[in-house]
């Protein structure tokens, strides 16, 4: 699994069938503190994640496969989660 920010939407005039209905995100790799980490990745979004936000990002071919119900699809990347925003200011308090 990856963390992620999303960074675009994607368009394609020809997809592969297993595709269709589906929408594609350019996701960026991101560290712990939010920084870029490699190169950015196309996945496929069925969670509504906005522009900017954090996501987390399966790798996993088998249930990607499965979850779109579609046993030969070429997807690698798949939105699973959408991150909460961190309140930076809230990091360091302990509990009463």
């Amino acid at each position: 699994m990856l963390h992620c920010r999303v960074e675009g939407s994607a368009v394609s005039t020809i997809r592969h069938p297993s595709l269709n209905g589906w929408r594609l995100v350019l996701c960026q790799p991101i560290d712990a503190e939010g920084a870029d980490e490699g190169d950015p990745l196309l996945a496929v979004d069925n969670l509504g994640a906005g522009l900017h936000e954090r996501v987390i990002v399966t790798t996993d071919g088998k249930s990607i496969r499965q979850r779109m119900g579609h046993d030969r699809s070429p997807v690698r990347f798949m939105i699973i989660g959408i991150l909460d925003p961190v309140d930076s200011s809230q990091k360091n308090l302990q509990p009463a």
